[in-house]
C-alpha cells in the first residue's frame, strides 16, 4: 500500500471538503458503535513529564488477540484532543488489529488547562519526550510507535529525533500532513479560504478563555491581542508568553525543515499529500532525510483527510494499521519481542 494506490471518487476530491471531514462530528455519529470500544476500554493517565509538568493520556487496552501486537501512541493536532474524530478512528482501528492505543493530550488541550500554569506551545517538545519516555516505562514488554497528524505529527517527528538519546525504546514513527515549515504553514493558511483560519481562532480563544479561569492572574493578554489574527495573536503569545523574542526564531524553533530531519535513526513514514491546503508540498519536496525515512505523497487528500469514499471512512486508517503491522517488530507471548518484519 503506498499514498499513490489513494484516489477519491469525483464527489470528494475537494482538498478543502476532504480536509473538513475529517475532523467532522458527521464521522463519529456514523461510527460510533465502533468508536464506543475504544472509549469503553479507556483508562486516564496523568503522566509525570519531568520538571513539574503534567500531561493527561487514556490508554485502552485490546482484546482482538491474546496479546498485544503493541502499544502505539496517538498524538493530536493543534487545539484538538485524544477526543478528535481522526483520533477515535485510527485509535479504534488500531485496537482491531491487536494493538494497544495510548492517546495524549498536548498541555492546555482536551480540558487540561488547568494542570500547568505555563501556557502551550509548539516548542514544548521536551514534555512530550517526557511523556513518550514514561508510557515506555509503564509498558515495557511491548513494542513501541508513535504516530501523530498536523502539529502532532510534527511532534512525532521530533520525539523520534530525540528518541535514541532520552533512552525511549521507539520502534517506528509515523506522521501524517506534518507541519514542517511553520513559516510556511502560517502562509499557507493566510492565502486558503477565509474559514481556515476562522477555525482555528476559534477554539484557540476559546482554549485561551479557558486558561484565564483557570490561572486568572494576570491576565494572559490584551483585549487587542485577542481581536487580532491568527499572525498577530501568535506573535503576541511569543512576545508575551516565550523567551525567543520574535515570531521567526520561535516558528524555527520547531521546524523540521531542510536537514533537520537527516539525523533520524528510526523507522518512520511520513505521509501527505499535494493538495494539502495548510501544509505545502514544497515544504516535503525540500526535506533531506535518510535512509530509514520514507516519504509518500498521495496525489489528494487535503489536510489529514484522505476519505475513502461516501461512507465517510478514512483511507488514512488502513495506510497507518498497514505500516504498523509492516514495520513494528513481533511482541510475542512471553513478553519478549521478535525481529521487525523486513522492509
Amino acid at each position: 500500500m503506498n499514498a499513490t494506490d489513494y484516489r477519491p471518487p469525483r464527489l470528494l476530491r475537494s482538498a478543502h471538503l476532504q480536509s473538513v471531514l475529517a475532523s467532522s462530528g458527521v464521522r463519529r455519529l456514523l461510527f460510533r458503535r465502533r468508536l464506543s470500544r475504544l472509549e469503553r476500554g479507556a483508562r486516564p493517565y496523568l503522566l509525570d513529564c519531568g520538571e513539574g509538568v503534567r500531561l493527561l493520556g487514556v490508554h485502552t487496552a485490546q482484546t482482538a488477540r491474546s496479546h498485544a501486537r503493541g502499544l502505539v501512541v496517538l498524538l493530536h493536532g493543534w487545539e484538538g484532543s485524544v477526543q478528535s474524530s481522526y483520533l477515535l478512528h485510527t485509535g479504534s482501528r488500531l485496537l482491531a488489529e491487536g494493538y494497544d492505543v495510548f492517546r495524549l493530550n498536548f498541555r492546555d488541550h482536551g480540558d487540561t488547562h488547568h494542570l500547568n500554569r505555563e501556557l502551550f506551545h509548539s516548542c514544548r517538545i521536551g514534555e512530550v519526550v517526557g511523556a513518550v519516555g514514561e508510557i515506555a516505562r509503564m509498558f515495557p514488554t511491548l513494542p513501541l510507535a508513535v504516530a501523530g497528524f498536523s502539529l502532532g505529527g510534527n511532534f512525532a517527528l521530533r520525539v523520534a529525533l530525540r528518541a535514541p538519546a532520552a533512552g525511549i525504546p521507539l520502534d517506528y514513527a509515523l506522521a501524517v500532513c506534518p507541519a514542517i515549515s511553520p513559516s510556511g504553514s502560517m502562509n499557507a493558511i493566510e492565502r486558503a479560504p477565509w474559514f481556515y483560519e476562522a477555525y482555528f481562532l476559534r477554539k484557540w480563544r476559546r482554549s485561551l478563555g479557558l486558561k484565564q479561569r483557570a490561572f486568572p492572574d494576570p491576565p494572559l493578554f490584551a483585549p487587542e491581542d485577542m481581536r487580532g489574527n491568527l499572525r498577530e495573536l501568535t506573535r503576541s503569545l511569543v512576545l508575551r508568553h516565550t523567551g525567543f523574542g520574535s515570531l521567526e526564531a520561535y516558528f524555527d524553533g520547531y521546524s523540521v525543515a531542510g536537514d533537520r530531519l537527516a539525523p533520524l535513526t528510526v523507522r518512520t513514514s511520513i505521509l501527505t499529500s499535494v493538495d494539502d491546503p495548510i501544509i505545502p508540498v514544497e515544504d516535503f519536496r525540500k526535506l533531506q532525510l535518510p535512509g530509514c525515512v520514507e516519504l509518500d505523497i498521495a496525489p489528494a487528500g487535503g489536510h489529514c483527510g484522505f476519505i475513502r469514499d461516501l461512507s465517510l471512512r478514512s483511507w488514512t486508517e488502513d495506510y497507518i494499521a498497514e505500516r504498523m503491522l509492516r514495520h513494528m517488530p513481533a511482541a510475542l507471548p512471553n513478553g519478549t519481542v521478535g525481529l521487525a518484519p523486513m522492509r
